[in-house]
């Protein structure tokens, strides 16, 4: 993200706009809708134009753009059709540390004017820093059919009202307070003109959450999926705005992370081979103490929580605790993972079941039914088998597989960073480590991954 989104309080702040034509006018518009006072220096200047700087309150200036314009202004918008004397703005109100957007120069501004969702005091602002301002405004037009238009009012209603609940609930209620007021009978009332059945319906319920004890928080068990955000459930999407505080493993991608409430608490959690940041025991312990003290805890897992997530240990805890719990599964990494990378789990030519088998070894031994594992017309997924590869290849083939099964490994699936290897279930030990393979990393075997050379070029 290059360019960070703001707000700025315009409010009788004097802006300059050197420009007078058709472009100049749109940014002026803009400006005198957020109370800007408008400043335009140009030698010709449109009539509708002259007109916002009056009603603006400011001044024009029928002159060619000199340094000494930029006295006393707080913004700076470069508009001429000149794009020397453009670059020349934009390097002049930098030397002045004056924000500048140059129309069509995203490499001379400073800001960008975002294409713009307005609620009233609700504004969204959609911006491709100047990359591709067509996408943004078809953005806008999707967004603008979602928002209602009495969301403003709202908003604005809100915002008298905020003092009063701010006096009488602690910080941690409110946030579900007014929750309960955006998506209640409260704002029922509102958009059907009812403001002052609002406001007394609004008054009576904060008297009953000022007096009722804190509620118990909640935990979240989320699946979090393989990496994509895309393929994450409306439902995890939703808890996770929701969250006061996240607990995260290290299969969570920074994408999906980015996804989670902005001014939620964050702690990690995660587990690498023979290193626990957090042991199981003490992370239980730790989603009981945060629900305890009233906190919606989300518990946000790579891949799906009760597919080698742990998630069945920390619901059984969440239980004795009497802990309330929502469990949100998530798409597991087999099957994730193997769709990104061209492989059909199963395949009525090749496989009829499949299996999700654990690859992690406890002191250098892996204990699992290999024989039943070696026969014929099945796939079979290790999760966090790669330390073991040399074992699960060694064993496979001594109980019956044919050496020459297709096997392939995916690192970092469904992420822009995946890659995947394919060979032989006995050349797959070497070709991780000539490929200098790093966890996280699923393993396939089987004759689907036969399928791969074919199906992959369709993705």
């Amino acid at each position: 993200m290059r360019y960070l989104p703001l707000a700025f309080d315009l409010q009788q702040r004097p802006c300059l706009i050197v420009g007078g034509g058709a472009v100049a006018t749109s940014k002026a518009r803009l400006l005198v809708k957020a109370g800007a006072r408008l400043i335009v220096v140009a030698p010709s200047i449109e009539t509708e134009l002259v007109q916002l700087v009056r009603d603006s309150g400011g001044e024009t200036f029928p002159d060619y753009y000199h340094k000494k314009h930029l006295n006393g202004v707080d913004l700076v918008v470069a508009a001429t059709l000149d794009q020397q004397v453009n670059a020349v703005i934009s390097t002049d109100a930098r030397s002045c540390k004056l924000p500048v957007n140059v129309v069509d120069a995203p490499e001379l501004c400073s800001f960008t004017f975002p294409a713009i969702v307005e609620r009233g005091p609700i504004a969204v602002g959609i911006s491709s820093g100047g990359n591709a301002p067509v996408l943004a405004r078809m953005l806008r037009t999707q967004i603008e059919t979602l928002l209602p238009p009495g969301l403003g009012p709202l908003a604005e209603f809100a915002g008298r009202m905020r003092q009063k609940v701010t006096a009488k609930l602690p910080q941690i209620r409110r946030k579900d307070f007014w929750q309960w007021v955006f998506s209640g009978p409260v704002a029922a009332l509102f958009e059907r003109g009812q403001s002052r059945e609002a406001e007394s319906a609004l008054l009576s319920e904060l008297d009953n959450w000022q007096h009722e004890p804190s509620p118990r928080g909640e935990v979240y068990l989320v699946g979090g999926g393989p990496g994509d955000p895309d393929l994450l459930t409306f439902r995890a999407l939703r808890l996770m705005q929701q969250a006061d505080v996240v607990l995260y493993d290290r299969l969570v991608s920074p994408q999906v992370l980015d996804l989670v409430r902005r001014d939620a608490e964050r702690i990690y959690v995660g587990k690498k081979r023979e290193f626990h940041s957090v042991p199981q025991d003490d992370l239980n312990h730790l989603l009981v103490t945060l629900a305890n003290e009233g906190k919606k805890v989300l518990r946000l897992k790579g891949g799906d929580p009760f597919i080698f997530g742990r998630g069945g240990e920390e619901m059984d805890r969440l239980a004795d605790a009497k802990i309330p719990f929502q469990i949100v599964p998530g798409i597991t990494a087999a099957s994730g993972c193997a769709s990104y990378a061209g492989i059909p789990l199963t395949h009525r030519d090749h496989a009829q079941s499949v299996r999700f088998i654990t690859g992690h070894a406890k002191q250098g031994k892996l204990e699992l039914p290999w024989r039943e594992l070696a026969g014929p017309a099945q796939t079979l997924v290790f999760y966090m088998g790669l330390a073991s590869l040399p074992i699960i290849s060694e064993q496979l083939v001594a109980k019956g597989l044919n050496p020459a099964t297709p096997a392939a490994l995916v690192e970092k699936g469904t992420t822009v960073d995946q890659r995947v290897i394919v060979g032989t279930i006995t050349s797959l030990p070497a070709l991780a480590i000539t490929h200098q393979f790093e966890a996280p990393v699923l393993t396939i075997v089987g004759t689907v991954v036969s399928l791969r050379s074919k199906l992959r070029w369709y993705l």
